[in-house]
């Protein structure tokens, strides 16, 4: 059909001018919005300050992901903050080796440990427990001595009963078995008394090879020290208890020379001062009256 040419009353209708009359209606009565284009953009600086994303840089992913790192104990994996830990990892260290084969010697220096008060404690405590069993299923091949440095060490830094009883506990038996030595240089008296108390609460075998060595000169007569890092600490801890010493013996040295010398006379129970050599008379002196026997 064809309607390009039918009348109607008044006007003239054709297709074209009904599409054309269409769009003007429709173009009168909802006006099209703006393209996407021609909206105002803002600015990237804008975007970036107004998100809540932020972006890294390779420098930022790499040190993102040294943070973390996993430890295996026992049959179970545990992640570590490495970044918490880092001023603290010099608690654990390889002092190489001694005897035959692949006798490990690890060094444990408590003055490394972090202080009690700081706010998080806890936390840094957990993380540095896994660090160190971790560490030593690392270090330890065959048969292994621990030299424990307890030395210059405060309250605030020793770790706690559970603390240490927890170690203990989370070493697999063949650590356990495989532990031939615990030396404990400097031990003090709050050690020697800890590990009186915990004795009943550990096996008999592990307390016979717990020994105590009160400074270094006794600890290289049993470790080879090649390659045991003595913190300057210690080595600073140790002088100064040298020189106490030696000041406390001279001491004692001078308090006798300083005494009066005395003598008896024999069958009698009374002490007279020695005689006196006197120059000027070219004789020793002599007491006024000498007690005879009774």
């Amino acid at each position: 059909m064809n309607l390009s040419g039918k009348s109607f009353p008044g006007r003239i209708f054709s297709v074209n001018s009904f599409i054309l009359e269409t769009k003007q209606l429709t173009c009168r009565r909802f006006p099209l919005s703006p393209s996407f284009d021609d909206l105002p953009k803002p600015k990237t600086t804008e975007i970036i300050r107004k998100g809540s994303i932020t972006e890294y840089t390779a420098a930022e992913e790499k040190e993102d992901g040294r943070r973390w790192r996993m430890f295996r104990i026992g049959e179970q994996d545990h992640r570590v903050d490495m970044k918490a830990i880092e001023p603290y990892k010099k608690v654990i260290s390889h002092g190489g080796y001694y005897g035959d084969g692949l006798n490990a010697i690890v060094v444990f220096a408590v003055c490394f440990m972090p202080e009690s008060g700081q706010p998080n404690y806890r936390y840094l405590m957990d993380n540095l427990f896994k660090y160190v069993i971790g560490t030593l299923e690392l270090l330890v091949a065959e048969n292994y001595m621990i030299v424990y440095l307890n030395g210059a060490t405060t309250r605030r830094k020793m770790p706690s009963l559970g603390w240490l009883r927890k170690c203990y506990q989370q070493i697999d038996r063949r650590l356990r078995k495989n532990l031939k030595s615990l030396i404990i240089v400097h031990p003090s008296w709050f050690i020697r008394t800890l590990l009186a108390v915990t004795r009943p609460f550990i096996s008999s075998k592990f307390s016979q090879k717990i020994r105590y060595v009160f400074n270094l000169a006794e600890l290289a007569e049993l470790v080879p020290m090649e390659y045991v890092g003595i913190p300057e600490c210690i080595k600073q801890y140790e002088e100064e208890k040298l020189k106490k010493k030696q000041k406390r013996v001279d001491q004692e040295l001078n308090g006798k020379q300083d005494e009066p010398k005395s003598e008896h006379i024999a069958g009698s129970s009374t002490v007279l001062p020695r005689t006196h050599f006197r120059p000027e008379s070219g004789c020793p002196s002599i007491p006024n009256r000498v007690p005879t026997r009774g």
